[in-house]
């Protein structure tokens, strides 16, 4: 299959995953700032932006194409709220390609399970919210996206202006397709990777927002009780979309990162 990616700068290698419905448009300036020090290779997951659609959308699948894809290097990998579950997938399957891992505003298991792989107390959503947006994403797609887009940056102080920049960052593409949509959030729902994430050898940093409504920032120390290496950062203003809301800050903390490892 053909997936679609952009690369900007010269430099240190870092890749960057989108979050569920959303593009490489996404990271904009952002993606253009990091060039300047490093190269940025922002790719469309399948079924997403400019890639071809991918049956079924999950995450082996997903892992496999990027690896047919993206140039056969070790780099950094920054993944975005879904992205961050690919990323992390990616890591795991695919080693020798991954030579350091940033999640923003990730989590390797967002939804509280019943059968805990690692732990019985593990800070997430509750499943139901995501059950509810696949049930309103059989009746009416687009009101469901906008109602996602909102939840982005909930709690932000600058609301109406990120609002309106995420709404504009995704209209420059068409949605994904049902199936895409239903298969991203089934990964949200069903995956656990924690387990990958305590096998990690690389270094890892989380990035978390601390008004974000979809990822608990006390999930940074659950996930540091099974990953002792993983550093992590806490942006206490911020909500799901750091990159967007305070972006010199997080551009500050990946190129630290970047710059160590």
């Amino acid at each position: 299959m053909k997936l679609n990616y952009l690369v900007y700068g010269t430099g240190k290698p870092i890749v960057l995953v989108h979050g569920w419905a959303m593009h490489s448009g996404i990271w904009g300036d952002f993606a253009q700032q990091l060039a300047h020090s490093h190269r940025v290779i922002c790719v469309d997951l399948p079924g997403h932006g400019q890639s071809s659609v991918l049956e079924p959308f999950e995450l082996a699948a997903i892992s496999a194409a990027l690896a047919s894809t993206v140039a056969n290097e070790a780099a950094c990998w920054l993944g975005w709220s879904l992205g961050a579950t690919v990323a992390l997938d990616f890591a795991h399957r695919y080693p020798e390609r991954v030579s350091s891992l940033v999640l923003l505003s990730g989590n390797p298991c967002f939804c509280r399970s019943p059968v805990a792989s690692l732990t019985t107390a593990w800070p997430a959503m509750n499943d139901q919210v995501l059950q509810q947006f696949a049930e309103q994403l059989r009746d009416n797609s687009q009101a469901t996206l906008l109602r996602f887009l909102a939840l982005q940056v909930l709690g932000s102080d600058h609301y109406k202006r990120l609002l309106a920049e995420l709404k504009q960052s995704t209209a420059a593409c068409p949605p994904p397709d049902s199936a895409t949509l239903a298969g991203g959030l089934a990964i949200l729902k069903q995956a656990d990777l924690r387990a990958a994430l305590a096998d990690l050898v690389i270094p890892v940093m989380a990035i978390l927002g601390g008004r974000d409504t979809l990822v608990p920032v006390a999930v940074g120390e659950a996930m540091r009780q099974i990953q002792p290496l993983l550093q992590v950062q806490v942006l206490d203003k911020a909500a799901h979309a750091p990159f967007l809301s305070h972006p010199q800050a997080v551009l500050a903390l990946v190129r630290d990162f970047l710059d160590k490892t």
